[in-house]
């Protein structure tokens, strides 16, 4: 929106022609979406409190999560709204791309939303049905993935990158469809499961937006992009905007989020931002890389599989509690411990990601 007005400007004004620059509007994008998570956050969660939004407990849950009850939830919204917004505002609005995303991001912040709302009707921590969310996530993932593959422009643009190897790219053909379900679905499903603590996913899901943002601006440039050996994509460099306004949202609700926190993001947040990340990873053909800076969202989730496979079949559990972060804190670790040790882990695998940019 203000990129075309700026560019008009520019016309007359050789100062605006810096909002031509994407890493400039990158950097609006992060300061506006932090500006208003700031702004409307503590107006948000007075408005949360005063209608009873607060947050149902898991009765099987660790006991020092109990005082956390009646915390305000669906915190998720101010992450979204600053999102949208952000990005609305700065990114190149005839870009495919942006659209998929958001879009793909908002349907599933309206599925989670939904789960949150059950969840506060019943004061309880069940909310929909395990089956019935998952049906759903499973048609806005397919929609998305449709979304993609049929505006394709180049075969590059659904084709398998391998990290570590300039020149493996394998053909998916419509068997893109199916792996692109599984990664916006898995993401989704992977920062749900792991928003848990205070503050525990939203910072390693802003450190990986992050990550993905740099390969965003690479992927959709010739020249960088032929020099360390990915694929190039028209028009994904924009994508880097829609990653800068996560990363502002992000920390701008953290500041809210941090322990002992005044708001959680509830399941409108988790699932739309593991949404997000997962179309992200798959416009710039990076879904390995996912894997990999999204580690501890991967670590997580098997934790809970092997939890349930093991009780399962021969009636043992392996931790004390999954996921696993519940583990660590039946063992003596402190919330905040947890949390920053997590935070720390998460850097590392993020680093590690960008890494296979210099390895191939």
């Amino acid at each position: 929106m203000l990129k075309m007005l700026f560019e008009h400007l520019a016309l007359e004004y050789s100062v605006f022609n810096v909002f031509r620059y994407l890493s400039f509007r990158a950097i609006c994008a992060v300061l506006t979406a932090l500006l208003f998570s700031f702004l409307v956050g503590p107006a948000l969660i007075r408005r949360l409190e005063q209608i009873g939004a607060g947050q149902p407990i898991r009765d099987d849950g660790p006991s020092s999560h109990l005082e956390k009850k009646d915390t305000p939830t669906m915190g998720g919204v101010l992450i979204l709204a600053a999102i949208v917004l952000s990005t609305l505002l700065w990114a190149d609005l005839e870009n495919r791309f942006i659209w998929i995303t958001l879009l793909t991001s908002l349907a599933f912040g309206l599925i989670g939303g939904l789960d949150d709302y059950q969840k506060i009707l019943r004061k309880n921590s069940r909310g929909m049905g395990s089956g019935q969310k998952f049906l759903w996530q499973s048609i806005a993932a397919f929609a998305a993935a449709l979304a993609l593959y049929l505006t394709a422009q180049s075969p590059v643009e659904t084709s398998l990158i391998v990290p570590l190897f300039k020149d493996v790219a394998l053909e998916m053909g419509v068997g893109f469809i199916l792996l692109t379900w599984f990664v916006i679905a898995g993401s989704s499903n992977a920062v749900n499961l792991t928003d848990g603590l205070d503050g525990l996913a939203i910072l390693p899901s802003v450190l990986v937006a992050g990550g993905l943002g740099v390969f965003a601006y690479l992927t959709g440039h010739a020249l960088f992009s032929g020099y360390l050996g990915i694929p190039f994509i028209a028009g994904a460099g924009e994508v880097l905007v829609l990653c800068a306004a996560l990363v502002g949202a992000g920390l701008g609700f953290l500041w809210f989020n941090t322990y002992p926190a005044q708001i959680f993001m509830g399941d409108i947040g988790a699932l739309s931002l593991g949404a997000a990340l997962g179309t992200i990873a798959v416009v710039v053909r990076q879904e390995i890389v996912l894997a990999i800076m999204g580690g501890l969202f991967v670590i997580e989730t098997v934790s809970v599989m092997l939890q349930v496979a093991s009780f399962r079949l021969i009636g043992r559990r392996i931790f004390r509690m999954a996921p696993l972060h519940h583990h660590f804190e039946q063992k003596g670790w402190r919330e905040p411990q947890v949390t920053v040790r997590f935070w720390i882990i998460s850097l590392i695998l993020v680093l590690i990601g960008l890494a296979t940019l210099k390895v191939r």
